[in-house]
């Protein structure tokens, strides 16, 4: 499992309809954005030492990440049904959610619809 956030512009990230991000929009962002690189696939190391692999159009990931390679972590960021969804981020992951969310004009939303603002911390 684990806790989802989301960059959204949908009142609440389920809602059906409503405008969503579409994933030219966001390929354009992360493309023409020094620090992400869109990969289109994530892969892990899990029990085992099986490889898992998910593949994804607008699969993305934060390349400038300090955390990126501790303990087999990556900041992937993943184009779903109109919104972008990184699991389980820690402070400077929403702070890049939330520069990214200002360049598509949308918002930081969690599971439980809280919103983050620029610092990564809950403004709503």
């Amino acid at each position: 499992m684990g806790y989802d956030v989301h960059i959204t512009r949908k009142a609440n990230w389920f809602d059906d309809g409503g405008s969503g991000i579409n994933i030219d929009e966001w390929k354009a962002v992360v493309l023409s954005d020094p620090d992400m690189r869109l990969d289109g696939y994530a892969s892990a190391i899990v029990g085992g030492g099986r490889a898992l692999r998910v593949d994804s159009d607008g699969l993305s990931v934060w390349t400038a990440y300090e955390g990126n390679g501790v303990g087999g972590n990556m900041a992937w960021f993943d184009f779903r049904q109109g919104n972008i969804v990184v699991k389980n981020p820690d402070g400077a992951i929403l702070g890049k959610m939330w520069q990214l969310a200002q360049r598509l004009k949308a918002k930081v939303q969690g599971d439980e619809c809280e919103v983050y603002g620029e610092d990564g911390s809950v403004i709503g």
